[in-house]
């Protein structure tokens, strides 16, 4: 009951952020109870598969279900593709199902395989579902977020003989881009600048808290002033960084000086402030889908959350 609670709650706030072009937004049913006919409205249901009854364990059937979830559905029957409440919902489901930590990684990449090999052949089928996986696995505004997943469909679509090679560049750029920085390992070094025009460099910056919080961010952003303005009123986080048991660096990456000079004074004297001149995103060397864009690292540069909610961010720090 938790369980599909808490999905009737991401579906809607997958409705309020993802995409304009995303209105209404599928909330996580079971599909193992969804059937291959209407319902009672009269309403079309998710054509799942019926798992043999020979299967009888939880993660038998849980493994069935995945790889075989799209076996009766027809990826060349556009009618079907454009009804949300089928397709949509139905990859919504799937995706939770695989988002469970309980499936293995070669478990996601066939059941991922199954989806990418029937869709890849019919163009309207390809370009709708290609949008799902971006809408909700890239969107850093879905609770469907998930990098790990999202790296498994960009490493299958590679391989597919029905897109172009400039698709695929794009798909291994972004494979490439989300690779980088991944908790554990250390976060790309790039050189900053001080008002006062010093040049410094992360990996040398000093965090004698053993704790960095690492700010990219725009003034100029209508979407991220609400976050920055909650880390600039949150009093548990300025006590944290005026005790010296955490250090900010927030980075300007955009293009105007001026605005990012003009902002100086909204910003507190106890953080560390600069501007890359463009240099992270020109290198690529993170992936700022969305500002502002937050990681925490530890002393020694080593990534500890990535591109993480603020609200992650202070839980890690117990604020």
């Amino acid at each position: 009951m938790k369980r599909y609670v808490y999905y009737c709650l991401i579906s809607v706030c997958i409705g309020m952020t993802v995409a304009c072009k995303n209105p209404q937004t599928r909330k996580a049913e079971n599909p193992a109870q969804t059937k291959t006919t209407d319902n009672a409205a009269g309403h079309a249901l998710f054509p799942a598969p019926e798992i043999p009854s020979v299967i009888t364990t939880p993660n038998e059937r849980r493994i069935y279900l995945t790889t075989h979830y799209w076996d009766n559905f027809d990826f060349a029957d556009t009618l079907l593709l454009d009804n949300r409440d089928v397709t949509e919902q139905g990859f919504v489901n799937l995706i939770s199902l695989l988002s469970d930590g309980v499936s293995s990684s070669d478990e996601i990449n066939q059941s991922l395989d199954n989806l990418c090999s029937r869709m890849e052949s019919h163009p309207y089928a390809r370009r709708l579902f290609m949008r799902l996986f971006d809408d909700y696995l890239y969107n850093p505004n879905s609770p469907l977020y998930n990098e790990q997943l999202y790296l498994a469909y960009l490493e299958r679509m590679q391989k597919s003989q029905a897109i172009d090679d400039a698709t695929k560049s794009t798909l291994a750029f972004k494979q490439k881009l989300i690779s980088r920085n991944q908790p554990g390992t250390l976060a790309s070094d790039f050189t900053y600048y001080l008002p006062n025009g010093r040049a410094r460099k992360l990996h040398r910056t000093s965090v004698p808290s053993n704790r960095l919080l690492l700010v990219f961010y725009d003034p100029e952003c209508p979407g991220c002033h609400e976050i920055m303005q909650d880390m600039l009123h949150d009093q548990a986080l300025a006590e944290v960084v005026a005790g010296g048991k955490l250090t900010v660096l927030a980075i300007y990456t955009e293009g105007n000086p001026e605005a990012w000079r003009k902002d100086l004074p909204n910003l507190p004297d106890n953080w560390t402030i600069g501007t890359d001149r463009e240099a992270i995103k020109l290198n690529a060397l993170y992936d700022l889908k969305a500002m502002p864009s937050l990681y925490l690292l530890d002393g020694n540069k080593k990534v500890i959350l990535k591109d993480a909610p603020y609200a992650r961010i202070r839980a890690a720090l117990r604020l």
